[in-house]
Parts: C-alpha cells; sequence; structure tokens
C-alpha cells in the first residue's frame, strides 16, 4: 500500500501528530509513505527528519495578530489560484490512499482525482455531535469543506457518544511518565508578543516559568522567565518536567499535557471557533482551566489549583495503522470501542511503572 499523508503546518501540533504516525508506519515495511506539508514556509519547519524526502506547498493558512486571528490579513495571504494548481497538478497515480490532517491540497486533489481520502483530525471531530459554542452553525461548514474527505476519523479527549477516536500522541510523551518534577511551569504562546507574555510573568515572582517561542533566536533569561527558541526535543524534555502547562487551547499540546498529567490553562485565541470549542470542553471534562483573558492574576490563581485525575490514552496511531491495513474503512464503531475500552489514568499509569 502506498499512501500520501498531507499535514496542515501551520500548527506544530499537526506536526507532532505526524510524528507518531510516521514511528507506526515504520513498523510496516509493505507501507510506503510520503509527507505533504503546507501552511509554513520550509525554511520555518524544523525536526523533521523523520519524514525524509517530503514535499511542501503553500496551502492556506490563518494569519493571527496580537492573540487573535486577522481576518484582513488572513484574506490577503489567500492565494486561490495557486491553491487550485497545486490541487489539478497533484500526481496521485501511484497512491491508494491519501489521508489528511486538515490539509486542503491532497483532500482536494483526492477528490478531484477520484483516490480514497481521509481524514484524522481533531477538526473532524467538529463533524460529529459535540460541545461547541453557539457559532459552530456557522463554522462547521468550514470543517465540513476545507479538507474534504471520503472518511473522516475525529480524535477528541472523550467520544462523547460518538464514533470518534482518544488523541494521537507521540510514543515518548504516552510512555514515559515522569516523576521528578521542575520548579517551573512551562509556557508555549507563539501567537502573543513576547513584551506581553513577560508583562503577565513577571510579576509572580516567586514562580519561575520556561518559554518557548518563535521569536527567540538563543536562551536567555529575563527575571523569572527563561526564554527558549522553538525545539522538539528541548520542548519534551521540559514538558515531562514541569508543574503545569500554559498555552492557548489547540489540541495536540493540551493533550500531551493530559496524557503527562500537567496541570493545564489553555487561552483560545479570539476568533478561533475551534479553540472555543475545546476550552469548553476541556472544563467540561474537568481535564484543565481555560480562560479568554490571560493576566497576572489569572495565572496566580491558576498556579493555586489542585492537580485533577487526568485520563492515560492507549498508542492511537498504532491501532489506526493496524485498522488501515485490514481495509474496512467505513467501520469506525469497533475501532473507537476498543481504543476507548483501553484509557486509564496518569495515576494507574504511574502505580503500574513503580509496581514494574
Amino acid at each position: 500500500m502506498r499512501i500520501l499523508f498531507g499535514v496542515q503546518a501551520t500548527g506544530n501540533g499537526h506536526i507532532s501528530r505526524a510524528r507518531s504516525f510516521a514511528r507506526s508506519f515504520a513498523n510496516h515495511p509493505d507501507i510506503q509513505v510520503d509527507w505533504l506539508f503546507s501552511g509554513r514556509e520550509r525554511e520555518q519547519l524544523f525536526d523533521m527528519q523523520i519524514f525524509g524526502d517530503f514535499k511542501v506547498l503553500p496551502g492556506l493558512t490563518f494569519v493571527t495578530s496580537q492573540g487573535q486571528i486577522n481576518p484582513i490579513k488572513t484574506a490577503r495571504k489567500l492565494n486561490l489560484p495557486r491553491l487550485w494548481k497545486d490541487v489539478t497538478c497533484l500526481d496521485l497515480d501511484a497512491y491508494d490512499l491519501v489521508i489528511s490532517d486538515f490539509e486542503p491540497v491532497t483532500a482536494w486533489a483526492a477528490k478531484h482525482q477520484g483516490v480514497p481520502s481521509m481524514s484524522i483530525s481533531h477538526q473532524a471531530a467538529f463533524l460529529k455531535d459535540i460541545p461547541c459554542p453557539k457559532s459552530a452553525i456557522l463554522n462547521k461548514p468550514l470543517m465540513r469543506y476545507f479538507a474534504p474527505t471520503d472518511v473522516q476519523l475525529g480524535l477528541h479527549w472523550d467520544s462523547f457518544g460518538q464514533n470518534l477516536l482518544p488523541p494521537v500522541i507521540e510514543p515518548m510523551t504516552s510512555t514515559k511518565i515522569q516523576h521528578a518534577l521542575g520548579d517551573f511551569a512551562l509556557v508555549y504562546l507563539p501567537f502573543e508578543h513576547l513584551d506581553q507574555i513577560q508583562g503577565w510573568l513577571a510579576p509572580i515572582r516567586a514562580q519561575e516559568f520556561v518559554c518557548f517561542h518563535p521569536d527567540i533566536e538563543r536562551p536567555l533569561r529575563r527575571g523569572n522567565v527563561r526564554w527558549r527558541p522553538l525545539s522538539r526535543e528541548g520542548f519534551i524534555k521540559h514538558l515531562h518536567a514541569c508543574q503545569g502547562v500554559i498555552t492557548n487551547a489547540g489540541f495536540e499540546l493540551p493533550s500531551e499535557a493530559i496524557a503527562l498529567g500537567k496541570k493545564l490553562l489553555a487561552r483560545p485565541l479570539k476568533g478561533q471557533f475551534e479553540q472555543q470549542a475545546n476550552a469548553m470542553a476541556l472544563q467540561q471534562l474537568g481535564y484543565g482551566y481555560a480562560t479568554n483573558k490571560l493576566s497576572s492574576q489569572a495565572i496566580k490563581h491558576w498556579l493555586q489549583q489542585p492537580n485533577r485525575q487526568l485520563p492515560q490514552w492507549p498508542n492511537v496511531s498504532d491501532a489506526i495503522v493496524e485498522w488501515l491495513k485490514i481495509g474496512d474503512w467505513q467501520n469506525l464503531d469497533a475501532l473507537s470501542a476498543e481504543l476507548w475500552s483501553q484509557v486509564g489514568t496518569v495515576a494507574e499509569e504511574m502505580r503500574v511503572a513503580s509496581n514494574g
């Protein structure tokens, strides 16, 4: 079987999920996977060795400014003629299946050329009946037609009574529980200005923070804040050791934090329907805290909150790859039921690890 896997590269979460799939596919030499990323320039991508000789296209993306989507800049950056050219010129003759993680070029090319296609994404979950803000009625068509496919595998923190699947977590995150904690909180707010973040954190002098940000080129310290450039390996080490995580209300990083039993504070991007829905779900499930407006006071209040009992998810990417090989791609119910039956808790995982 030969697969073209398209990944939305505007957020690092999609790429983290793709790394997990790359490791799972590597265990099956009878499956050949080619990778295509869109939405970010090649030179802005990092730690991509696992994907081999991957392709990069412009795709479609949203432009953010000061922690919210900027519709004017987003509209200016849209290049629909180039998108359609990439869709029609992408040759899929060699592929048995196209998988899209909210990546529009591969999804639309598969639709245009009649190649079997599949979504594996958090966005696909919004096609089901799950907790959403009132704006859902306006945004669900975007989720449906941005990257349309024949089959949809939606990922979420709970099944919500639907045939959804648990989050896809990189194996190094889901299997290594860190017992020795540092004295710091980890901060990842890539859409916020550096001075704004520093202004929120500096007044909380008794608390250390480690902040990863795309605008930082080398490590530096400003008071109680240690700034770090983007690095997947460095970020994972700090994620394992931190006391808690402050980030936007995306899906992959909160999923990793939850899987490690970390206290979580999420700030949804203004105007980003998916993140507003994620914030709702986090609080409804009791997996984290959310605030629409970050401030020193909000962070202080969060730091005083207790840790919560959090779920431990199975290796979902391995299960999906095995399911793909069976070929019954319309039957999601059994796969969904089996994976949710394997969900435990972080406390159980740590107890098993200590006894083993």
